[in-house]
Parts: structure tokens; C-alpha cells; sequence
């Protein structure tokens, strides 16, 4: 079966790691039988009325388990997990669903909702209120319960976030082949308008920096045509182009 567990607002804004981080770290907590697909970051609405620390991003991982395997033990792990690694002044909230909960389309509602309009813990309970579903907050407002909800239903959905961990992506040198990305199940695909679909044999300009997105329930990643039999990754090129920018007009004064 596949397991969803939410991490929210567990960092303050002069920490050393954010959420992303810690939720790729409950990897280490999970007995042999379970074993994490991947850890999504989502992006949730940055608005003056919703406190978060840097860019209002929670984060999901998935596990695949055992149909047996008891669900309340991976909570029990999740809120132990937290409690260890959590940073005072933050406000940490945890959420866990399994695939195919009666809830699980509240949940997918709900982090919808959170993309694009200000939410409350109340719609939060509301939406996480079928059984099967955890929901807990574990200090300071506990408005990590919001994000940590959303992370859920914006994966459980297929659709939505970025990939922070995903078998070898932190792996990849700068050019890789596509052949080599699909064989770790990372589908490969063009955003170009009239250009040719990407081949086995064909080159990936990574930039050090493979972070594929959720689309479909499965990890790609977008590529454009750089030249003939070699593309980009466009996620890093932004980034890049985007530092480079900000450099530039930090040298301006």
C-alpha cells in the first residue's frame, strides 16, 4: 500500500535546514519492510496573511508498505521523528493518509485550496475529519496542521510538486543521457513546441540540479531543445538564470 505523511513549519527563519530536509531524513526512522518512492515539495500561497518562514513550502513523503503493515506505527515514528528534529520557535504539524482512504478527495480538495486562497486550521480539521486520516500539531500555533494537510492532498492528487528525493537524483553529473534517467524511472519530456521527443541516447544538460516534477503520478522532468540531440533541464536553467540575474544587480548596487 502507499502511505502519505505530510511535515510542516518545522524551521524557524534563521535555521540551518527547513522541512524539506527533515522529511527527507524520516527515511532513516522506517523499518526495512517500508521503503520511501519519493519526498515531494509543495507549494502553497504566499500571501501577507499567512505566516511561514521562507517560501510557504511543505513537504510529503511517500512510502510504499506492507498491505499489513500497521499505519498507526508510521505515526507513532512520524511524531517521534518531529519531536526530534523540530526547531523551537516553529509551529510543526504532521499529517498521514494511505492511498485509497474514503478522505483522501477532501484532502486533494483542500490543497487545492491552499494554492491559491488563505485556509484555517478549523477547514484543515474539517478536511482531514474521515477516519483513517492523523492529523496533529506538535507546538508554538500548531499551524503546521495546514500545510502539512495540503502536502498530502496536492500529492495524493498526482499532479502537484517537485521531487526533493527520488531514488539517485541527487546523483546525476551534469549531462546524463535520457536513457539513463528513464532506467531510474525519471521519464524525460519536451516542452518545445515542434521538436523532436527526447531519445534514449540523447544528452540532459542537468546543471548539477535534477528535480523532477509529480505529473501523472510519476517523476519527469521538462526539458527543452538545446541543440540537435541534446536538451535542458529547464527547472535548473530558471534557477540558474535567476541566480545569475541577482548577482548581477547585487554588483550594480
Amino acid at each position: 500500500m502507499r502511505v502519505f505523511l505530510g511535515f510542516d513549519d518545522t524551521d524557524t527563519i534563521d535555521a540551518d535546514r527547513g522541512t524539506g530536509k527533515l522529511a527527507r531524513w524520516f527515511e532513516q526512522e522506517l523499518p526495512d519492510e517500508v521503503r520511501v518512492w519519493g519526498v515531494m515539495r509543495q507549494q502553497l500561497l504566499v500571501h501577507d496573511l499567512v505566516p511561514y518562514t521562507s517560501h510557504n513550502s511543505s513537504a510529503c513523503v511517500v512510502m510504499d508498505a506492507p498491505e499489513e503493515y500497521p499505519v498507526s506505527d508510521l505515526v507513532d515514528r512520524a511524531v517521534r521523528h518531529l519531536e526530534n528534529h523540530f526547531l523551537e520557535g516553529s509551529d510543526p504539524g504532521i499529517c498521514m493518509a494511505r492511498e485509497n482512504e474514503p478522505g483522501l478527495p477532501d484532502l486533494i480538495a483542500f490543497g487545492n485550496r491552499c494554492t491559491h486562497r488563505v485556509v484555517t486550521q478549523k477547514e484543515a480539521l474539517a478536511a482531514t475529519s474521515a477516519p483513517g486520516v492523523h492529523l496533529s500539531g506538535h507546538g508554538g500555533t500548531n499551524d503546521g496542521i495546514i500545510g502539512a494537510a495540503a502536502a498530502i492532498g496536492l500529492t495524493a492528487s498526482g499532479w502537484s510538486g517537485r521531487f526533493i528525493e527520488f531514488g539517485c537524483l541527487r546523483d546525476f553529473s551534469d549531462t546524463v543521457t535520457v536513457g539513463e534517467l528513464e532506467r531510474q524511472n525519471i521519464k524525460v519530456v519536451s516542452l518545445e513546441k515542434n521538436a523532436d521527443s527526447p531519445l534514449p541516447e540523447d544528452t540532459v544538460l542537468t546543471y548539477d540540479w535534477v528535480r523532477p516534477r509529480l505529473l501523472g503520478d510519476q517523476a519527469v522532468l521538462l526539458v527543452q531543445q538545446k541543440s540537435q540531440g541534446v536538451w535542458e533541464n529547464i527547472g535548473a536553467k530558471a534557477r540558474k538564470d535567476k541566480k545569475a540575474a541577482a548577482a548581477a544587480a547585487a554588483a550594480k548596487g
